[in-house]
């Protein structure tokens, strides 16, 4: 099951995000993937400096 970093959206299938250590929760929504932080103004706004695969909200 895909999960996401509560402190930082990063997707993943663990119960830490492996970029972070934070806690994963498997209730998400909204789905990006950041190739090139520097361009994207998305990743500016929700401050993501390495290119991965996010979730937009999570709870």
């Amino acid at each position: 099951m895909i999960r996401s970093c509560k402190q930082c959206h990063r997707l993943s299938e663990g119960e830490a995000c492996p970029v972070c250590k934070g806690s994963t929760s498997q209730y998400w929504s909204g789905y990006m993937a950041i190739v090139d932080p520097e361009k994207s103004e998305i990743a500016k706004i929700m401050e993501i400096k390495t290119p991965g695969e996010y979730a937009l909200k999570v709870r």
